[in-house]
């Protein structure tokens, strides 16, 4: 089963992230390392939020990944909604 980690960011995201960054990358690196996190990425024009693609039995993983990610322990995310995802091509 595949989910959709979206996530809608404060103003002037961009600018707001340097002190997590690194942080919150390495934690996203590591769920990819580990096969739980597919692909990732920010909007852009304007970049006011990401969505995460994760795989796995259930939302367990997705939802560990909040509860340790830097930008949502610092308050650069304002709201986050996980969705399960139905593929139906590819993946």
């Amino acid at each position: 089963m595949h989910y959709l980690l979206f996530y809608d960011f404060v103003e002037n995201m961009p600018e707001r992230r340097a002190l997590c960054r690194d942080a919150h990358l390495a934690l996203a690196r590591t769920a990819h390392e580990r096969g739980e996190l597919i692909i990732a990425g920010a909007f852009a024009e304007p970049p006011h939020g990401a969505v995460l693609v994760f795989r796995g039995d259930d939302r367990a993983a997705v939802e560990a990944f909040v509860a340790n990610d830097p930008y949502v322990a610092n308050g650069l995310v304002t709201s986050w909604r996980i969705r399960p995802w139905q593929v139906g091509v590819g993946g």
